[in-house]
């Protein structure tokens, strides 16, 4: 049984809203200025089919009010945070996110903690991450232990082991010094972990005590506290690495949609220096936008000066707000159009375009980079004109996919609403016919749709495309020097002879070309045979 959205009182006001199934588990989570028209929305038949598919589950839906817009982005955060349903963004990239954990021992251990789906983690303790460059923390976990004399022991032993021999622990299970001074370390690492403590702060203060202890004569000592001097350096190499004065930090995001879902990488840029990578995708369910993603993202991540993107997000006055203010400092969110800033989203684009189209036809990829697509055309439909004399008019279509005939999807078309020889009208036509079936049937739209000729031949087929309300990318290929038609562009593009995207075109328009001309000229060998038949 559907849920009925007439059953419930809905504020109109700014708040959130929390979707639930039939047992009563909280499945989404949204925010609104307007939650009666917000929630409402949900319930009317235009929606993708990702969000019907949530709409089927909802069994009930609950409201917090808010004063603002802003109070109820925070809120929303929050409460994703402590529920995480099924159907909001999650940050998911292709390393976990790593956290660490100190036991609730009398001399605890430091591991690794995995967060699962809940929320919750494994074991009792103390907490610290998420860690954003996971795999390097895993491969720190142990120098952290060394630094800081953490046992590693599962069990406590009665008598030092190896690792108290190697230097790696000071062997509290059998030493009262050791004991004394491991609450010590451990306040000390803890400092580290969460960030109270600077690490350069840490080496001074350790550089001092290896002076005092050499000055005094101390020189096992001095040795030790230099052994963890080394290897404190290396877990902050990266920070060491090609410094550049002054330059501000600054995050690149990049952002490209397809088949409902949206795909994000992510650059950092520190002092300078890009210094890290990230890769997400979430569905394109209800609410779950680029701005949603950002808030998301920063609850977790340090907020830099600039956020640099592709493509503005919506409720960007309200994000740059909110982050300022969570940052302590103004935060500007751009989306540049010259510059390195730019060729740096452009880098991210391609990078992105290059890991969703692994296995796609290197021409076809070639082909959307040219024309400028958001999506790959694995799908092209190419239309035709064949005509012979005022009589015999015709239109055809080939059909392409990912980049070679599809001959079952071949379509020909005898001219109904055209005389005479007017090639514009008739590609017209043929334009409205095909998609306008296409939409009643509800059938998938190719992802490009080319017409053999120039800039006439396009705008006719724009024409009749604007007509239905049908948003196809099209462009249009003339013969006479391999020229393409792009909408709303004066000059027309060359495409290299040798480039396999102009080979896909060309291939697809000399399909239609033979397949209209076949079906003309069957047509008329039938009208001779006719016309010959009556003669008899």
């Amino acid at each position: 049984m559907s849920f009925n959205i007439k059953n419930i009182t809905i504020p109109a006001h700014p708040g959130i809203y929390l979707m639930k199934d039939n047992t009563g588990k909280i499945i989404y989570i949204g925010k609104a200025k307007n939650l009666k028209n917000r929630v409402r929305s949900y319930f009317l038949k235009n929606q993708n089919y990702k969000t019907q598919k949530l709409v089927e589950k909802i069994s009930d839906i609950e409201f917090v009010l808010t004063d603002n817009e802003s109070e109820a982005f925070l809120l929303e955060s929050n409460m994703i945070k402590k529920y995480r349903p099924m159907y909001n963004i999650e940050l998911k990239d292709q390393q976990r996110y790593t956290y660490l954990r100190l036991t609730e021992e009398r001399f605890p251990r430091l591991l690794v903690a995995r967060r699962m789906r809940t929320g919750k983690f494994l074991g009792g303790g103390k907490i610290f991450g998420p860690f954003t460059q996971g795999s390097s923390k895993l491969l720190t976990i142990g120098s952290l232990r060394k630094t800081f004399k953490i046992r590693i022991c599962k069990t406590l032993p009665k008598k030092a082991c190896l690792e108290y021999h190697l230097g790696n622990c000071e062997a509290p299970c059998e030493f009262k010094t050791a004991q004394e001074n491991y609450s010590k370390n451990i306040l000390e690492l803890e400092s580290i972990l969460k960030g109270k403590k600077e690490m350069q702060e840490f080496v001074s203060k350790l550089k001092q005590e290896m002076q005092e202890a050499s000055n005094s004569l101390q020189f096992e000592r001095a040795k030790e506290i230099r052994d963890t001097l080394h290897r404190l350096g290396s877990l902050n190499t990266n920070q060491k690495m090609e410094y550049v004065e002054n330059a501000p930090d600054e995050d690149y995001f990049g952002i490209m949609i397809e088949e409902h879902t949206a795909h994000i990488m992510t650059l950092k840029q520190k002092q300078g220096v890009i210094r890290d990578r990230e890769r997400f995708s979430f569905d394109l369910v209800a609410d779950n936008t680029f701005s949603n993603f950002l808030f998301q993202y920063y609850t977790t991540h340090k907020i830099p000066k600039f956020v640099i993107v592709n493509s503005i997000p919506e409720n960007v006055k309200i994000l740059e707000s909110l982050l300022s203010k969570h940052a302590g400092f103004s935060v500007k969110i751009l989306a540049p159009k010259l510059g390195k800033r730019k060729r740096m989203i452009d880098l991210i684009m391609k990078n992105i375009r290059l890991i969703q189209t692994t296995g796609a036809e290197p021409g076809l990829v070639e082909l959307r980079d040219i024309l400028g697509l958001k999506e790959t055309p694995r799908v092209i439909e190419c239309f035709d004109i064949s005509n012979h004399g005022a009589d015999y008019a015709v239109a055809s279509m080939s059909r392409f996919v990912e980049g070679t005939p599809d001959k079952s999807g071949y379509r020909k078309f005898r001219i109904k609403t055209v005389t005479g020889r007017d090639d514009y009208a008739m590609i017209g036509e043929v334009i409205k016919r095909r998609y306008l079936r296409l939409a009643e049937e509800k059938i998938k739209f190719p992802d490009l749709i080319l017409v053999d000729g120039g800039k006439g031949q396009l705008r006719a087929a724009m024409d009749s495309l604007a007509s239905l309300a049908v948003n196809i990318p099209c462009v249009s290929l003339a013969k006479k020097n391999e020229e393409v038609f792009v909408p709303k562009k004066k000059e027309s593009i060359i495409i290299p002879k040798e480039e396999q995207a102009l080979k896909i075109l060309q291939h697809a328009r000399d399909e239609a070309h033979r397949f209209g001309v076949s079906y003309n000229r069957n047509l008329r060998k039938i009208e001779t045979k006719k016309k010959k038949g009556k003669n008899l």
